[in-house]
């Protein structure tokens, strides 16, 4: 058994790291609470808009959306993975890595994949066994839509110029605190919708049907990306605050285990203490 000294010095680690992860779980709690009602306010945003553009396309004939529309043979693909610059978020990182990973060996086996990194946790790991072509760490210093529209902006200057047949984003969606969802959501080409001759749209466009696709397209792509950087940012408070909950009870639980083992070495050294002394005491008097 460790000496009273040791079981003290124990006890102090501990609940030193208790106020460190406490401090972190409520700066956290108080982060996803911006974080969750900016995904909340913008999904229904983000939902109507795809709708809109899908009920228009979906009146229209041959290839409507131009070069994001165009299918290629997939032979080039590039890989969007999002995940976090800091640890301690629990298996948040670890599931997007393993999501990405499964992604090239099953569905892209056969292709040349390269991948773009948003978030430092993702680029240290994959960068190690897979060709990361770009990685953007600064993205959530300042998460607003006119930085994402830039990265957007990039990856579909890269499909319509050739250098990739296919764009993919793997990120995490928020459900709830506890829960994150990996996605891999296709970004480009744009997905043919199928026309249903029972929807009639009898509306008067200005401009033409043909142009409004032409600038809703880039607007819609620009705003999935950011939707997906959005619940990436929700779940990564959401996991950070469930981690670091569950590490202050489990600390609190190792504290109280320690505790009991400090209160009975303390008082076996006394009831020793005393028999020494009872034990002299009768030595003298014999």
């Amino acid at each position: 058994m460790a000496n009273l000294k040791e079981i003290r010095n124990r006890i102090t680690s501990i609940k030193s790291t208790m106020q460190i992860t406490s401090a972190m779980k409520m700066v956290s709690a108080a982060k996803l609470k911006k974080a969750q009602d900016a995904i909340t306010a913008m999904r229904p945003y983000a939902s109507k808009l795809t709708e809109l553009l899908q009920n228009i396309s979906a009146t229209l004939d041959g290839n409507v959306g131009g070069a994001y529309s165009e299918q290629r043979e997939v032979k080039k693909v590039l890989l969007v993975a999002i995940t976090s610059n800091r640890g301690l978020c629990g298996g948040f990182n670890s599931s997007i890595i393993k999501k990405t990973v499964s992604t090239i060996k099953e569905t892209y086996s056969d292709a040349d994949v390269d991948l773009f990194t948003i978030g430092k946790k993702g680029n240290d790991i994959l960068s190690k066994e897979y060709n990361v072509v770009e990685s953007n760490n600064k993205i959530f210093d300042d998460l607003a839509f006119e930085n994402t529209a830039a990265i957007a902006q990039h990856l579909m200057d890269v499909f319509v110029d050739g250098s990739y047949d296919k764009i993919e984003i793997i990120y995490n969606r928020f459900k709830n605190a506890a829960t994150q969802i990996a996605m891999v959501e296709q970004f480009l080409p744009i997905q043919p919708v199928e026309s249903d001759s029972s929807v009639s749209l009898d509306y008067i466009f200005e401009p033409s049907k043909e142009e409004i696709i032409l600038e809703l397209i880039p607007k819609s792509l620009k705003t999935q990306l950011y939707k997906a950087l959005r619940d990436s940012f929700a779940a990564e408070h959401g996991a950070r605050m469930t981690a670091m909950h569950k590490a202050t009870d489990n600390a609190t639980e190792l504290r109280d285990e320690l505790l009991l083992t400090y209160n009975k070495a303390r008082q076996a050294a006394i009831t020793n203490e005393i028999l020494e002394i009872v034990g002299g005491a009768e030595a003298l008097n014999n």
